[in-house]
Parts: C-alpha cells; structure tokens; sequence
C-alpha cells in the first residue's frame, strides 16, 4: 500500500564528494588549520555541518565554528553546489516508486537554498512532493527534529512513514519517529554502521531500493 517516503540527499541520491571536502578544505585553510586529504573527509558527508567543523578545528568556540560554516559556504554556493553528480538509478527509484503511488518527499541536513538549487539542478525536483531541510541559523540540524517537524504536516497514511538514507543518523532518526528505514551502502556509511543503527533493511543499488520500498508497504 503506498506510504509517503523520504530520502536524504547528500549520499542517498546524489555524490557530492567533490564539492563538498573541497569546500571543507578551503575553509579549512583560510582559518591556518590542518587540511586533511580529501578522502578523509568523506566521513563528514551528511552529518551537519557545524558539528563536523567542531571535530575537524577541535574546538567548541561557536565564533570559530561560525566562521568556518561561512567559509565553507562561499565556495560551495558558487562552485561546490555543482561539484556533485546523481547516482546511477536514482531517476529510475524515483520514477517507480512514484509509479506505484508513494509520497516522494526529502529530508536533508542541507539548507533550503542549496537543497532546491541541487534538486533543480540535477531534474529531481519533480519527484518530490515537499522538501524538508535545515536551516542556515543549525535550526533542523538534527534530523530527528527534522523528521518529527516534517510528520507533523504528514501524519502516517496506513502504515508508518519509511526513511531512506546511507548514515546511521537517518536510521537513528526514523526510528526516534517510529518510521521505518532504509540504509544504502552505496553512499557514505558502512553497512555495519547502518545495520548497528538498526536499519530494517539495507539496499546495495537505486533500483534495490524501489523493490525494497514497495515490498515493505505490501
């Protein structure tokens, strides 16, 4: 039976590695701060932003923190917002779960203006029914408020509302909400990551996902 469904963005339908720890790394540098190799950034895909300045600088000095987030902004909106690519099958995912009657709708730790400029971008916008983020300030920076804000304007249909996600913080969310989830091992975490955060079910493709998704509302 259809149910509405929510996707992350950042590793879920779209691999921003690129712009994401290149903007890191500028901000990173512009504040004379160590500057790790990309690729170990990609741990901090998808968790919110400030918090992963605060491990990367070792501080909890909000003015630095503040700092670097506007650093990294001024890269990314102009330049890293593109550095980004969707996944193979994403389209196909969202064109039959679509199909068989689901509520598309996307809960990001991304702000507004960056979430719908990538959406539109990357012709997803379509897909979803709403777009629910975080906000430039770090309000709806912790996805479980995120999640509890968007089910007050989507109470559950006839069965719970499912998440879809490839960090632990999405399972950890859905579940907070009484939804049900799913982890992709494609994006950025572990499958032992998600399957510890208690993922009911994990998906190694887009095109899994849509099976797997219509399977659990059955």
């Amino acid at each position: 039976m259809p149910r509405d469904v929510y996707f992350d963005l950042d590793g879920t339908l779209t691999d921003p590695f690129q712009g994401i720890t290149l903007s890191i790394q500028y901000a990173l540098r512009e504040l004379s701060a160590d500057v790790p190799p990309q690729q170990d950034l990609a741990a901090y895909i998808g968790p919110p932003l400030r918090a992963g300045f605060s491990r990367l600088l070792g501080t909890t000095d909000s003015v630095r923190v503040e700092r670097a987030v506007t650093l990294y902004r001024e890269r990314y909106a102009e330049i890293g917002l593109f550095e980004n690519h969707v996944y193979d099958g994403v389209p196909f995912m969202l064109e039959t779960l679509t199909l068989r009657g689901h509520t598309l709708l996307m809960a990001t730790s991304k702000p507004r203006v960056y979430a719908e400029r990538i959406a539109e971008q990357f012709g997803l916008a379509g897909y979803f029914k709403e777009i629910f983020n975080s906000e430039l300030d770090g309000r709806l920076d912790d996805k479980r408020e995120l999640l509890a804000h968007a089910l007050t304007l989507h109470p559950f249909k006839s069965s719970p509302s499912l998440m879809i996600g490839d960090r632990d913080f999405d399972v950890n969310a859905a579940r907070v909400n009484g939804m049900n989830s799913i982890g992709v091992s494609y994006g950025y975490g572990s499958r032992e990551e998600l399957t510890s955060a208690g993922a009911d079910s994990i998906c190694d493709s887009p095109p899994e996902v849509a099976e797997r998704a219509s399977e659990r509302t059955d």
